[in-house]
């Protein structure tokens, strides 16, 4: 038969519960303010027609009737795509290659320090710095790149290469962060595996592919989750370096977003983009993780 709780018991889990209850209540506070009534109230104004100046007025679903034949939104969807193929394939390959790097040769603490000095430096700093070193005249890969007889590249002054050389600013910032999460996957590896494997007669890049990268899944889901995210999200540096441009091809649907609501002064249509962005964000960040299994690893 079931022992029951003794008062004793009953009145400890309660006061647990309480002090739980206390130490999340801070989170919760922030998470209501800042996340929750702010996501309630850009649903609203989804639904109006506000020029941030007068009164909204209540125009229900029309703003996402012209979403669906909207040329502007669907432009800065693909630009958006575009950039996110460019950046996180790379990103992710060369993230994965320090950390086996760092792994097998070194662990100092000097080299990662010297990792994620970029991803500590503000995104307008970067993307400056980027602008100056990519000036197609004056920019110092230009004057390297003419000086051993090639021709020079437009970067944000050409439709083709503008959406490329931000990734490539990208890139540099994040690579080194995203290769400390990998690095801290691959510490969790027992190395009586690769002990085993190299017994057993595999090779480096045999171990590498059926040892190091299935075991990474976990870590590999979360990096190019929050990478994908980040992505989509990009804003500051295009409005640095382009401002959308040339000619539209660096428009992200950010960088729309920001047009339509300070600019044109259309709050009510911007706010439904920023909505229709959240839901492919969600929708995209759960098919993630159901392709990659990321709560479970083949360890």
């Amino acid at each position: 038969m079931a022992s029951q709780s003794t008062p004793h018991q009953s009145g400890w889990n309660r006061r647990e519960t309480v002090v739980a209850f206390l130490f999340l209540l801070p989170s919760l506070i922030g998470f209501t303010l800042f996340f929750a009534v702010p996501a309630v109230r850009g649903f609203w104004i989804s639904l109006t027609d506000w020029d941030l100046l007068t009164e909204p007025t209540w125009v229900g679903l029309d703003n996402y009737r012209k979403l669906i034949s909207d040329r502007e939104f669907r432009n800065s969807l693909v630009v958006t795509m575009r950039y996110v193929l460019w950046n996180i394939p790379l990103q992710t390959a060369i993230a994965v290659v320090i950390a086996v790097m760092m792994d097998r040769l070194t662990k100092s603490m000097v080299v990662r320090a010297l990792l994620i000095v970029p991803w500590l430096m503000p995104n307008v700093i970067v993307a400056m710095l980027w602008l100056w070193l990519m000036d197609p005249g004056l920019g110092l890969i230009n004057q390297v790149w003419e000086g051993m007889g090639f021709e020079g590249w437009k970067f944000f002054g050409h439709p083709d290469e503008a959406i490329q050389s931000i990734a490539v600013i990208n890139i540099w910032r994040h690579v080194g962060y995203t290769a400390l999460l990998i690095f801290a996957g691959l510490q969790t590896i027992p190395q009586s595996l690769y002990e085993a494997a190299s017994i057993d007669g595999a090779t480096e890049v045999r171990s590498f592919w059926h040892i190091t990268i299935p075991l990474l899944r976990p870590v590999l889901a979360f990096v190019l989750i929050t990478s994908l995210i980040g992505s989509f999200q990009i804003f500051d540096t295009v409005a640095v370096t382009t401002g959308g441009g040339p000619i539209n091809s660096t428009e992200v649907i950010n960088m729309l977003i920001f047009e339509r609501a300070f600019e044109r002064f259309d709050m009510g249509y911007a706010t439904t983009i920023a909505n229709a962005l959240f839901v492919m964000l969600v929708g995209i960040s759960l098919i993630q993780l159901r392709l990659f299994n990321a709560d479970d690893s083949d360890y």
